[in-house]
């Protein structure tokens, strides 16, 4: 499996930007976890994809910036269309939604300009976000969903004929959204594959698959292994992992708990909180605060069950009790995905993209001490996640 870190822990949204953060941060990080050569998953926003899409001049600028500080990409982050450092997200992050003509039009850019970066002989990847968040969404949007994924893989069929590079799209469920789990992704995917379905509706899953972001998949209290078998029994394939791990709690009763998690709560992203009860259901929360109880309107989670929050966890670092983060789920999924038809050709993607919004004794103090957390991450993920043979980092 290749492994990369994704650089949308990196605020920089025009070329200048992110080629000055290959300098200040990729490739110091790349020679602090003593590596050769590193895999960065490169996060474009649109307006960026499109230029690049349409100037061969500005790619050999990216080009040869990626090749001066010994830098691949094999993957690009494409769920956030842009500002994902602005002082609040939240709920912007799923704009435009896939029933909305710009949001296949940002992919497809990002794949010509994928196709246009990969290293000889490697395929690339481009996670991209579950339709859109759970409302509003319409019938008519899911129609025009579908059209669009069959229309990109049209267009991924093309692009790999005419430069020999195959690019793959992996769809990443994630809590609250139309896709919420992995099951919910299997299930849209598959359904329209088949031969019954007219060609501007049909997906081809040889370049439309599943992201498995490991965080997400914690947050949904999933099994790992039977996640992975399900995707791959159903004819798709995984294509590449982002590697996280989610904030959990066992115990809210626990003196100083709900304390403790409520450090996390923060202005910029969202945070969605799942309970396990005893009988086996998962509760709902759409934020960490709300489930904390924010107001007399909205009491919150009851806490009698253990919480997941969407939160990513820096994956070397073990949060003091009675915090834990879900590391294990982590290990458990990449072995999953290693073992299953197609799992060496999956991207692995480390994606904390949280680091400037963690507590107080926990956030970097400046650029060298995020480059050292990041090194620390990939140096875990190569200790933890890869053996050393056959590993590309």
């Amino acid at each position: 499996m290749l492994l990369s870190y994704c650089t949308n822990v990196h605020p920089s949204e025009d070329l200048d930007g992110v080629i000055d953060q290959l300098a200040r941060y990729s490739g110091p990080v790349r020679e602090a976890a003593g590596l050769d050569t590193l895999g960065v998953g490169l996060w474009l926003p649109a307006e960026l994809a499109h230029r690049l899409d349409a100037s061969a001049e500005d790619r050999a600028r990216l080009r040869a910036a990626l090749a001066e500080h010994r830098l691949q990409v094999h993957t690009l982050n494409a769920f956030p269309y842009g500002g994902f450092h602005r002082e609040v997200v939240k709920l912007a992050v799923y704009s435009p939604t896939w029933a909305e003509r710009a949001r296949l039009d940002y992919v497809l850019a990002c794949a010509r300009v994928l196709a246009d970066l990969l290293p000889d002989g490697a395929s690339g990847s481009i996670s991209t976000l579950p339709l859109a968040w759970r409302a509003p969404w319409t019938r008519a949007d899911d129609d025009e969903a579908t059209k669009a994924f069959a229309t990109l893989s049209a267009e991924l069929r093309e692009l790999a004929a005419r430069t020999g590079r195959t690019v793959r799209i992996a769809v990443e469920p994630e809590p609250g959204c139309v896709l919420d789990t992995v099951d919910d992704v299997v299930a849209w995917l598959s359904a329209r594959t088949g031969p019954e379905w007219p060609e501007d509706r049909r997906i081809d899953p040889e370049y439309i698959g599943v992201c498995l972001d490991t965080c997400h998949l914690a947050v949904s209290f999933a099994d790992p292994a039977g996640a992975v078998r399900r995707i791959t029994d159903s004819g798709l394939r995984v294509v590449k992992v982002q590697a996280s791990a989610a904030l959990e709690v066992a115990d809210l009763s626990a003196p100083g708990a709900r304390d403790a998690v409520g450090r996390f709560v923060e202005k910029r992203y969202l945070h969605q909180v799942r309970e396990l009860t005893a009988s086996g259901d998962v509760l709902a929360s759409d934020d960490l605060p709300v489930a904390l109880g924010d107001t007399d309107r909205r009491p919150g989670l009851p806490g009698e069950g253990p919480w997941r929050v969407h939160f990513h966890v820096p994956l070397h670092h073990d949060p003091a009790p009675p915090l834990a983060a879900t590391t294990q789920v982590l290990r458990d999924a990449v072995s999953a995905v290693r073992a299953a038809p197609h799992g060496a050709e999956a991207h692995l993607d480390v994606e904390t993209y949280t680091w400037s919004v963690l507590p107080p004794d926990v956030l970097p103090d400046g650029a060298d001490e995020l480059v050292s957390g990041i090194a620390a991450e990939l140096r875990w993920a190569r200790e933890n996640l890869l053996t050393t043979e056959g590993v590309t980092a």
